[in-house]
């Protein structure tokens, strides 16, 4: 079973990245991949004496896996619908052109100098919001500033890897950061001062040498005439309620405990109602203010559904105990060690990085989160370890672009094509990898004779 169902992943993955030249969308084979690893799995079971021994029956593996699969399908809905909130706030604020607020402040047209202010300020803002929600801002922020698609490509690339970098290093910027957080491995002071010198590096190095290949001037486009007169007061109104809609998020999450894809949405109905009061009370006749209601009819449903085909995937290879047996065969890594120093847990972070640009990072984290507790027999709170691995996990999904929750929104946001992506930013992205995992790997090699992790709070 778990060669049928690794092979099918993988034949999956490998449809989704030709998608152009085999002509079939990804999102299709995506939702194809999630049905199918989940129907295999649940055959070979049924068909398994000893399994459903082991579960009392038919009925009880049938129980378990209902159970299972309402549950992974409950985790997969909760990012759907985030990502949907958010898809539907940005464009809102797009339909009442309140981001003209912001690009009219960005009066540079030099590509390396644009380049340089789109990249820090996603890096910061993704520390804030969550790196998906900056990508969505960051690129409807782009399709404002650059009207050549192929061209703003780059800019889109570079968005993806400062937004996961900037996620790294914050507490609330990741959902693997946010896992660790929650779960007490890591806290708030540490997280920070310890990654974000690395995550900053993972961000400039690429950044560098992108910059360096960019030359000349940006050619904006030109304002499409829409017919619907927006008032200024209207435009920054809707902008600012978006943004501080965004910003509520994580507040929401802190303050009440309850997922962020619940904030999102409240955030939503709250921007929803006033653009309908705007609507009635402002629109002119045959010059209608748009509503969530009309921003609904574009959202871009197909990247919804390719989030969670691949989401669904992922969560059959964990329920079958691949992504647990995974990561329990790098433990035998732990105990590594280069003269004095103990490096095996660098080594494991960094593979699990890797893979996080193939497999989702939150199984892969969970799974590690479940081998280690909390003891001098795993890892203690605040060690290298737990700070490396939201580095790694964070910033390794990079490496493909639907290896991050980032990468898939921007993907389907400018129709990226996965092996153009592959091309011309993977390579960037892994230097910016290694670069960052260096100087972390390096500072903390330099302070261990200190112990210094075990003092921080």
């Amino acid at each position: 079973m778990v060669v049928t169902l690794v092979t099918i992943f993988i034949l999956g993955y490998a449809c989704i990245a030709l998608e152009h030249p085999l002509k079939i969308n990804k999102t299709a084979t995506a939702l194809l991949l999630g049905c199918l690893t989940w129907a295999v799995f649940n055959m070979f079971n049924m068909n398994n004496p000893e399994v459903l021994a082991s579960y009392g029956g038919f009925e009880g593996y049938r129980s378990f896996v209902s159970t299972r699969l309402v549950e992974n399908l409950g985790e997969t809905a909760e990012i759907v619908f985030f990502l949907l909130g958010a898809m539907t706030i940005v464009t809102l604020i797009e339909d009442y052109q309140g981001f003209t607020v912001i690009t009219d402040h960005i009066t540079t047209t030099d590509k390396k100098k644009l380049l340089w202010v789109i990249s820090i300020l996603t890096f910061f803002l993704s520390a804030l919001l969550d790196n998906m929600t900056t990508a969505i801002v960051m690129v409807a922020l782009l399709r404002k500033l650059i009207a050549d698609r192929k061209e703003r490509w780059f800019f889109a690339g570079m968005v993806i890897l400062a937004a996961n970098a900037g996620g790294a290093w914050s507490p609330i910027g990741d959902v693997t950061t946010i896992m660790l957080w929650i779960k007490g491995q890591v806290t708030t002071v540490n997280i920070i001062v310890k990654t974000i010198i690395p995550s900053l590096v993972c961000m400039v190095v690429p950044l560098v040498i992108l910059g360096s290949q960019l030359k000349g001037d940006i050619e904006r486009p030109e304002e499409a005439q829409s017919g619907i007169e927006v008032a200024p007061w209207m435009r920054k109104l809707v902008l600012i309620m978006g943004v501080c809609g965004l910003i509520f998020v994580p507040v929401f999450k802190t303050i009440t405990h309850l997922p962020p894809y619940l904030g999102m949405l409240l955030s939503l109905s709250v921007l929803w109602v006033t653009t309908e009061i705007l609507s009635r009370k402002h629109s002119k006749e045959g010059h209608k203010l748009p509503t969530a209601v009309s921003t609904l009819e574009h959202v871009d449903v197909p990247t919804i559904l390719f989030f969670l085909g691949i989401l669904m995937a992922v969560s059959c290879l964990k329920v079958a105990g691949i992504l647990g047996s995974l990561a329990m065969g790098l433990d035998s890594m732990r105990d590594i060690t280069v003269g004095p120093h103990t490096v095996g847990f660098f080594l494991i972070d960094l593979i699990i990085g890797v893979l996080s640009s193939i497999v989702d990072n939150v199984p892969l984290v969970a799974a590690v989160q479940g081998m280690y507790p909390i003891s001098p027999e795993g890892f203690i709170a605040n060690h290298p370890f737990w700070e490396f691995l939201a580095y790694c996990a964070g910033t390794g999904g990079s490496l493909l672009i639907i290896g991050s929750a980032a990468g898939v929104a921007v993907m389907g946001m400018e129709k990226i094509d996965f092996i153009w992506y592959l091309k011309k930013i993977s390579w960037l992205a892994l230097v910016g990898y290694i670069a960052g995992a260096i100087v972390f790997i390096g500072m903390n090699l330099m302070l261990e004779p200190f112990d210094w992790w075990s003092s921080m709070v």
